[in-house]
């Protein structure tokens, strides 16, 4: 069993009022975790102590910043059994997908330490004689980030990487579902030598979770939020941040399409689709959700994919015999069995999978999908893909958009300007021609598009996000004013 603590102003600390929560074990139902239950008061703090600190680190060079972050990369791959079996215990997490995030987590560490030189601004030519003008970009204030549970150390510390790295101080509030993982990231942060203050890391309650995002979003010292979750609660997230005219970059559900075309290698497309739609169980955002295949080859590719999901089976993680682990909750499990079945009653012929045990769930094969069914528009977060037979390119790219979500996609084909011209006309923030629709790397322009949200992490265009440009001139000589 692990024990979670606040990490407010770099002091590890109770709830105000001690209260806590715990989070279960999704496979046995024991007690993973006890966490404090942060409340409204406990996240003023945290903005408070985020507050008094910026002035001293958004002054602070690029040189140490950079050190830091690269240290706290460091910090982190040295201590990845600890995240592994957090991760594992609060998740259902396979040990594989856990070392993952933590490898990810660190290289998302070292490229903001990377970008610390990069925040940059320009000299604009002046129509007014002797004016020198400066477009300057600054540090924002301080950031609050809301991680999710499904990969909580790469999205956690991408909450917190590139605005540290562009000279902001932050708040991470930590899912109610990994309390322990994201406190990790905390104590890492910590360890790592960041100043007092610089970087929060909060806990709270189930219960409590709208009050106190409301509430860390109306502090008057918190100028940037960003949200990695479902679409549902970005909308919240959207509303409660406008009230305030707050900006904030959110990361949302998805309901990712994967484009067969006639001409595609078939094993390579397997693979691809196997991995995206059935890695973590289905848990990623960017999870292949639908395969949208030519009428040509569908029989072939199902084939060979019903072969290779029979081989996707759901086992307890903390054995490491099997490639998937648990589904989040059992709440989880019920969605997408209510899912399953409504295709089925609707002429869908599930392959293979379907059945739960639990939490466990084998991979899902449900073919023969139309638009009548649940299954076709909404987003499962499972380990269930969906067949889609159609009979001509034009009406991939329909079936691939007839979606509110647009995060990413993939297409298949051995001719790569076909492929491209797909690819172009898809509705989705993210395209991958012959690779799977799940695919990170910390330096890219990640997000989506429609209800799958807007603004982007990494690289160049995250510097954007966490910094305000403003507009400073310059002047020479003497003025003529009209009065």
């Amino acid at each position: 069993m692990f024990v979670a603590k606040l990490m407010i102003n770099d002091e590890a600390m109770d709830a105000s009022d001690a209260s806590t929560f715990e989070r279960l074990d999704p496979l046995t139902g024991d007690l993973a975790t006890t966490a404090p239950a942060g409340s409204v008061a406990d996240m003023s703090k945290a903005a408070n102590a985020a507050a008094a600190a910026f002035p001293s680190w958004s002054e602070t060079g690029p040189g140490e910043r950079r050190m830091l972050l690269n240290a706290a990369a460091d910090i982190l791959t040295a201590r990845t059994a600890e995240f592994v079996a957090a991760m594992t215990s609060e998740t259902g997490a396979t040990a594989q997908w856990a070392a993952i995030n933590c490898s990810l987590g660190a290289d998302i560490l070292r490229e903001a330490a990377a970008m610390t030189t990069q925040v940059s601004g320009e000299i604009i030519p002046s129509g007014t004689s002797g004016n020198l003008s400066m477009a300057v970009r600054q540090p924002a204030g301080v950031c609050v980030g809301i991680a999710p549970w499904n990969a909580p150390i790469i999205l956690g510390t991408r909450a917190i990487a590139m605005p540290l790295a562009c000279g902001n101080t932050v708040i991470l509030k930590a899912s109610e579902l990994c309390p322990k993982t994201h406190c990790l990231i905390g104590d890492v942060m910590r360890d790592a030598g960041f100043p007092r203050g610089v970087v929060n890391v909060v806990t709270n309650a189930p219960k409590d979770a709208a009050a106190v995002v409301e509430a860390l979003i109306a502090h008057p010292a918190v100028r940037r939020i960003n949200f990695t979750g479902s679409t549902r609660v970005g909308r919240i997230i959207a509303e409660s941040s406008a009230r305030q005219l707050k900006r904030c970059l959110l990361e949302l559900g998805g309901k990712a399409p994967f484009i067969v075309l006639a001409d595609a290698d078939l094993d390579e497309a397997v693979a691809a689709a196997a991995f995206g739609a059935f890695m973590n169980q289905g848990q990623i955002c960017m999870s292949t959700e639908r395969i949208i295949l030519m009428d040509r080859i569908a029989d072939e590719f199902v084939d060979k994919f019903q072969a290779k999901a029979a081989t996707l089976l759901a086992g307890n993680p903390q054995d490491g015999k099997t490639p998937l682990g648990t589904l989040i909750n059992a709440e989880s499990v019920r969605r997408v069995t209510s899912l399953i079945d409504d295709a089925r009653q609707k002429g869908a012929v599930v392959l293979c999978g379907g059945p739960s045990n639990g939490t466990l769930m084998d991979a899902t094969v449900v073919d023969h999908v139309t638009p009548a069914m649940r299954i076709y528009r909404e987003e499962s977060f499972g380990p269930v893909a969906a067949i889609i037979r159609v009979g001509s390119i034009d009406e991939a790219i329909t079936v691939a958009n007839d979606t509110e979500y647009g995060l990413s996609s993939a297409v298949f084909s051995r001719d790569i300007n076909a492929a491209l011209a797909v690819a172009k006309r898809l509705e989705s923030g993210i395209c991958h021609i012959n690779a799977a629709t799940v695919s990170d790397e910390p330096q890219m322009p990640f997000g989506g598009v429609k209800s799958s949200g807007y603004g982007r992490f990494g690289g160049s265009a995250a510097i954007d996000e966490f910094t305000d440009l403003r507009w400073i001139t310059l002047a020479s000589g003497r003025r003529d004013y009209p009065i």
